[in-house]
Parts: C-alpha cells; sequence; structure tokens
C-alpha cells in the first residue's frame, strides 16, 4: 500500500537534488545509530565480561569448600574402614582408637534411626509399608519391629532365609524366632545388624545392614562428620550430598524454592564429563547461585555435592560496574548525537534556504504551465459553452412541454444545464488565474449538502456505466467553512476521477467522518485500477495526465482548492485493488 502526502514530495524532490553535496538525514541517523550499536555492543560485553568473572570467583569459592569437604570425607570413611578391618588386635594404637571411635559414629547413627522408627511406633504410624519405603530409602538389608519374644510384628519385607538349612530353621522342635534367625545370618553370611531396645521394654526395633548398605552408611557419616565439621558460614545458605543413586547423604538448610535434586544433568556430572554446573536462582528475596559438582573419594566419583552461595554481594558489585558503564555509555552516545546533529544542523541551515528556493521555483514553473494549458483550453471550451447557453435560453423559451408533468421537470432539468455551463465558465476563469492567488468567499455550509448535489447530478452518468454510487453519512449536517462552488468543483473533479478509474463496472462510495475535534475527513474511494507509487508522486503535477484527451487538470485543481481551505489530501492505493483519496478539511475557518 502506498500512502502519500503532497506537502512531504515536495521537500523529498528538492532535497534528492543536493543529495551529493550535503550530508543528508538518513545519513546522519545510520552513523548515529552505528556508534550507539556500537556503544551499546561494548557496554553489553563488558558487563557480561564482569558478570562472567564474578561467577567465576563464586565457582571457585565453591570448588574451594568442595575440596576441604571431600578431604574431611575420606579422611573420617578411611577411619571407619580402618576400625572393621581391625577385629582381632587387643593393643589398639592412637590411630586405631580414633578409628574405632569413628566407627562408633555409624553405630550411633543407627541408633538415632531406630529411635525416630520407635517415636513413629508409638504414634502408631509404623506398619509393613513405612518399614519397607524406610529401608528402601536408606539401603537396609531388613528392618523389623518385633516383640517380646523376639518376633517380627512389622517388616520391610520377608526375612530371607535362603542361605540357611531347614535344620538351622528349628531349635529344640519350634521354629527360631525372627531375632535367632537374624543371629543366624549374621553368623553365616556376615548381614550385621543393629537391635534397639524401646524403652518401656515392649519391643525391639532390628536394623539389617549388607555391604551395600554399609558403604552407604559409611560414606553417610562421613560426610555428616565433614559437614559439621566444615561448620556453617562460608557464603553458604544451602549444601546438599546426594550419592549416585541420588539418596542423601547429609546437608545444611535447604534447596532454594523451586530447585529440585533432578533439575540439572545428574549424569554427565557422575560421569565426570561436567566439573561444575552452576545458575543464578531468586527464592524470595535471597539471591542465590546454585553450583553442583562431583563429589570424589580416592578419585572415585561417589556422589553430587550441591551448594547455594550468597550472591548477594556480586550482585551489588554487578549493579554497581553496570550503572557506571551504562553512564559512560549515555554520556558517549549524548557527545556522539549531540555532535551528528550540530554539523547536520549547520549544514543543513545553507540547505534550507536553498531547498526553499526550489520549491518556489518548481511551484512557479507549475503554476505557470497550468496557466498556459488554461488559456489554450479556454478559447476550445468558450464558444461551444456560448452556443449551448444559448441553445438552451432558446429551448426554455421556445419548446417547453404542453403536459404540466413534464414542463416542471424540464425547467428543473433546463435550469441545472444553465447553472453547469455558468459553473463551466467560472472554471475557465480559474485556469486563467490559476497561478495567483485565490480569494475564497467563505461561508457555513453543510459539505454533505455539497456531496449530495454532486451525487445527484453524476448518478445517472455512473448508473449507465454500471457504476453504484454509495454514499455513507449521518444525518446530522456537518457544517464548516468553504467556498461552495469551489469546493464542490474540487469534489467533483475527484470524484469523475474515480469513476474513469473503473475500466467496467464497479463501485465508487463516499464517506464523511470526523478526525479529532478541528476536522472532518470525506473519503473517496473506488474499485478501479488503482495506482503504483511513482503515478501518485506525479497526479499532482499539472504536467501530468493519463487521459487520452483532455490536460489533466482536476486532480492538481482539486489540491489547490483544498489547501486554499487549508486542508490536505491523503492518497492510499494499491494497484489493481483501488484508490481512497481522503481529503481532510478544517471545521473552523484557517
Amino acid at each position: 500500500m502506498y500512502f502519500f502526502r503532497k506537502k512531504e514530495l515536495a521537500f523529498n524532490q528538492a532535497n534528492r537534488k543536493y543529495n551529493g553535496t550535503f550530508l543528508q538525514p538518513w545519513a546522519v541517523a545510520i552513523v548515529s545509530a552505528v556508534f550507539v550499536v556500537l556503544i551499546l555492543v561494548m557496554g553489553f560485553f563488558g558487563l557480561r565480561r564482569n558478570d562472567a568473572n564474578l561467577v567465576g570467583f563464586m565457582e571457585d569459592q565453591a570448588l574451594s569448600t568442595i575440596s576441604v569437604l571431600q578431604q574431611l570425607t575420606e579422611e573420617n570413611l578411611k577411619n571407619i574402614v580402618a576400625a572393621s578391618n581391625n577385629k582381632g588386635s587387643n593393643v589398639k594404637t592412637a590411630s586405631q582408637e580414633e578409628a574405632i571411635y569413628s566407627k562408633m559414629w555409624v553405630v550411633e547413627a543407627l541408633t538415632e534411626f531406630g529411635r525416630e522408627i520407635d517415636n513413629q511406633w508409638k504414634k502408631g504410624k509404623v506398619n509393613n509399608d513405612y518399614l519397607k519405603k524406610a529401608a528402601a530409602d536408606n539401603n537396609f538389608w531388613y528392618l523389623a519391629c518385633l516383640n517380646k519374644q523376639g518376633q517380627a510384628i512389622y517388616q520391610s519385607g520377608h526375612l530371607q532365609t535362603d542361605m540357611l538349612d531347614e535344620s538351622e530353621l528349628v531349635k529344640n522342635g519350634r521354629k527360631l524366632t525372627t531375632i535367632e534367625l537374624i543371629e543366624k545370618i549374621r553368623a553365616k553370611k556376615g548381614i550385621g545388624f543393629v537391635a534397639l531396645r524401646r524403652k518401656d521394654g515392649s519391643g525391639t526395633v532390628v536394623i539389617n545392614l549388607d555391604k551395600q548398605g554399609l558403604i552407604y552408611w559409611s560414606l553417610k557419616v562421613a560426610v555428616e562428620r565433614g559437614i559439621q565439621k566444615l561448620g556453617e558460614g562460608h557464603g553458604l545458605i544451602y549444601l546438599q550430598i546426594a550419592d549416585d543413586q541420588n539418596k542423601l547423604l547429609g546437608g545444611i538448610g535447604r534447596l532454594a524454592k523451586g530447585l529440585s535434586s533432578n533439575d540439572f544433568s545428574r549424569r554427565e556430572v557422575l560421569s565426570g564429563k561436567i566439573k561444575i554446573i552452576s545458575r543464578k536462582v531468586n527464592s524470595g528475596d535471597s539471591k542465590i547461585l546454585d553450583v553442583a559438582a562431583p563429589l570424589y573419594i580416592n578419585t572415585k566419583i561417589v556422589g553430587i555435592v550441591r551448594i547455594g552461595l550468597d550472591r548477594g554481594s556480586m550482585d551489588k558489585i554487578i549493579e554497581e560496574n553496570r550503572q557506571n558503564i551504562f553512564a559512560f555509555m549515555i554520556f558517549v552516545v549524548l557527545v556522539a548525537i549531540l555532535s551528528m546533529w550540530l554539523l547536520y544542523y549547520d549544514q543543513n541551515r545553507h540547505l534550507s534556504g536553498i531547498i526553499e528556493m526550489e520549491r518556489r521555483l518548481e511551484k512557479a514553473e507549475r503554476l505557470s504551465s497550468l496557466g498556459q494549458l488554461a488559456a489554450g483550453v479556454a478559447h476550445e471550451i468558450r464558444n461551444p459553452l456560448n452556443a449551448i447557453s444559448m441553445a438552451t435560453q432558446r429551448l426554455k423559451m421556445d419548446f417547453v412541454p404542453a403536459e404540466p408533468d413534464k414542463m416542471e421537470e424540464f425547467k428543473n432539468l433546463s435550469g441545472v444545464i444553465r447553472d453547469e455551463i455558468k459553473r463551466l465558465n467560472g472554471i475557465i476563469e480559474e485556469f486563467l488565474s490559476f497561478s495567483k492567488s485565490r480569494r475564497l468567499q467563505l461561508s457555513d455550509f453543510p459539505v454533505t449538502d455539497v456531496l449530495q448535489k454532486i451525487v445527484s447530478l453524476i448518478r445517472e452518468e455512473a448508473s449507465a456505466r454500471g457504476i453504484n454510487i454509495e454514499t455513507r453519512w449521518k444525518q446530522t449536517p456537518v457544517v464548516i467553512p468553504m467556498d461552495v462552488n469551489k469546493l464542490q468543483q474540487s469534489f467533483l473533479n475527484l470524484i469523475k476521477n474515480a469513476m474513469e478509474s473503473i475500466p467496467a463496472e464497479g463501485k465508487v462510495t463516499i464517506t464523511v467522518d470526523k478526525e479529532g475535534k478541528n476536522y472532518i475527513v470525506v473519503s473517496i474511494s473506488d474499485t478501479g485500477c488503482g495506482m503504483t507509487g511513482e503515478e501518485i508522486e506525479k497526479i499532482f503535477s499539472p504536467e501530468y495526465t493519463t487521459k487520452e484527451k483532455g490536460v489533466g487538470l482536476g486532480i492538481p485543481l482539486a489540491y489547490e482548492i483544498i489547501r486554499g481551505h487549508g486542508g490536505d489530501i491523503r492518497v492510499i492505493s494499491r494497484k489493481g485493488e483501488g484508490t481512497t483519496f481522503e481529503i481532510v478539511l478544517p471545521r473552523v475557518r484557517p
């Protein structure tokens, strides 16, 4: 779609003549835009570099914390394993004493877990499903609650006795109790257990650990003791360690809201492909750098460490850097824009005078050519008009129909013909004085009445050509200051132009609307052939026409009349889809 204002065309056409000498607005805009973009890009990458450096510093801090935790965990785990391997010696060295003490950590942890089972038992929350889940979550081989007789009341699953002979399942003719079977299994398969007697003596909580469970609990206790020795602080919001099965080994605090243990690539971290993963997280008022890294024990990855570091101070530094960079960027951009504007203003101050002279010269040439064309046309039109006028007068005097009904119609038609002849004579006079200043005789008059008169005048011609004239306006009169005859001529020229653009059957639509408080818009739309952008640029020039006959002064004359009323014409057109002329007129005197 093409949209043009005639006022803009005159400036652009004149301005293009000097684009090889003077700096153009688009050139200033491009240079300024490129310079601003370069500054913005440099500032953006500077901010990213600062952000990356600070994040890298915090990642190093997290790796340092993880390294200390690994050393403490390895030391604790080494002591626990050493205590398990020194069972027969009665002479204890200092290191062996420490190892035995470390082994007691595991026993204490299991005892504490047993007490929790006992508490839940008292509350009536323990059943087979509860123990089954607890055993699965904590790598227990078997977990049971026994009565006074040592028989299982609740258990995590059926006690596996496949490794025992049938003779070992009975004693003195009776079946062994659960506690007796557990002791037999320990003696034969080395599956150890911890038994915790209830405080009221009404039963026992039994926890069985196979080799895998013992490794898990040894690592869990080693990690927890390492975390205790590491202590809090260090800017830690939370610290959690999970094994390769994603079971929690220990930790401080809780993960930030919205995070879970599976919201990153655990497989790649556990495989060692990724040494560290970090991301920024906002949890309420807390700003956190969430870091995940593998946990090594004796060069083997046994789990994942998740650390949440407070990044409030880091964000503060980044914000200060951002403000400084933005302030510098704004200063540089303002200096650049001001320099470009001063350069543009200085050279275009001289250019404006040249452009104005060019516009005046072009307008003078256009009006001069229009005057010359009008002078030639006047001689060709005046004589036929005089003959038509005389013939009309004679028809009115000598050929009046005798029938009363036809007499009235004859008088109306002859009156219209006489009025139109007078208006044509006026148009010829306007052509002859087109290059001179126009003096409008403005009076307040309804614009819809003018349009209705034109529609009544051309409807028969339009119908004969298969063109439908459609009008759309409210019944309330829209009164504006106008020179009635000249504005009527302007509208008539545009409507006829719309009809002539329709090659066959079609439609011309005339609408009247308000535009703001002080203007109205008269739209004349057709379903004709439409125009290209180049054609729209030329239609207001008197020397341009697409007609085979005539001089093509209709649109230029209409435009001059509209401008004389303080209005403007907007053209909206697409080739092959029709054209709309929007005539904007003031509702008050210009």
